[in-house]
């Protein structure tokens, strides 16, 4: 998430500074404190500007981009594709792609996020029931899939957790900042009461599970965190973490658009299932279920 201080967000609304404190006195600019500090999360003030457009009579919302953006995940790529929706993906994280879905530059978001306190907590409802600037999103369970290391095979360095992962000084293939594996990633050095510092990362950071892997056939990174499904692919040895959520959240407005319909019928396919089973690591047991809407 990026956050501007009062001046930058002064500067990205062509505001004088005194102006954003009068905003932020009156209640009517989105922002958050933090030790002391205000600070503006560039996200909500997108939303805020959107919500706030004063429309000729007649004039429609933009529409917004037929893109899927978020987590990169083999299977959904593949139905994306299988079912005829017409839909592209974009791999840039789940809270980067959750960004650009309240910007109206994707038309629903692909995630999997991780509460610091608990790996296993289902953080995607908590996540988007803590969003007071989305009012009309539904929540449609994708798959839950098995998270966990990644490793070169016949696990060489005897690799089984993140401890083993910080003792042994491996080599560990990073994701992008807010991307959910590396949320995952957080939450795990949480649990062990360590820090990144504590961690040998090599770069550049991968965007996606499949870059974890080719990282690690390189002989570049010992390990990474991705799906089972991406380490059966590329013939590595998976050390399993979580099993965890993987969501798509749309506007409820657009839940009824084909490009959309044709990606959720396609959900109850005997197709998906037969493919997730070759793939290994997936549970559809909720797939295609309304899991959370605001």
């Amino acid at each position: 998430m990026q956050l501007f201080t009062t001046s930058e967000a002064a500067h990205y609304l062509r505001l004088k500074e005194r102006k954003i404190y009068e905003m932020v006195a009156e209640g009517t600019v989105p922002c958050t404190k933090v030790t002391g500090r205000w600070l503006f999360p560039k996200a909500e003030l997108d939303h805020w500007l959107a919500s706030s457009i004063s429309r000729p009579d007649g004039l429609s919302r933009p529409e917004p981009a037929p893109i899927v953006a978020g987590s990169h995940d083999p299977l959904l790529e593949w139905a994306l594709r299988e079912s005829g929706s017409g839909l592209a993906t974009l791999a840039v994280g789940s809270e980067a792609g959750f960004d650009r879905f309240i910007a109206a530059e994707a038309i629903a978001a692909a995630v999997h996020l991780h509460a610091l306190e608990d790996p296993a907590a289902d953080a995607n409802i908590a996540a988007l029931a803590a969003r007071s600037d989305v009012q009309d999103a539904v929540m449609i369970g994708f798959c839950r899939r098995e998270q966990g290391l990644l490793l070169a095979p016949g696990n060489p360095l005897k690799l089984n957790s993140i401890d083993d992962v910080i003792s042994k000084r491996a080599r560990i293939a990073m994701r992008p900042k807010g991307a959910g594996a590396q949320l995952l990633l957080l939450a795990m050095l949480q649990r062990a009461k360590a820090t990144m510092e504590k961690l040998v990362a090599v770069a550049p950071v991968c965007p996606t599970g499949p870059d974890i892997a080719q990282a690690i056939r390189a002989g570049r990174a010992d390990t990474g965190i991705a799906t089972r499904a991406v380490a059966d692919a590329a013939g590595l040895d998976f050390v399993s973490i979580v099993w965890e959520p993987f969501d798509l959240v749309m506007r409820q407005r657009d839940y009824f658009r084909p490009s959309l319909q044709a990606l959720l019928k396609f959900l109850h396919a005997d197709e998906l299932t037969a493919r997730a089973r070759e793939m290994g690591g997936y549970d559809l047991t909720e797939t295609g279920s309304v899991r959370f809407s605001t």
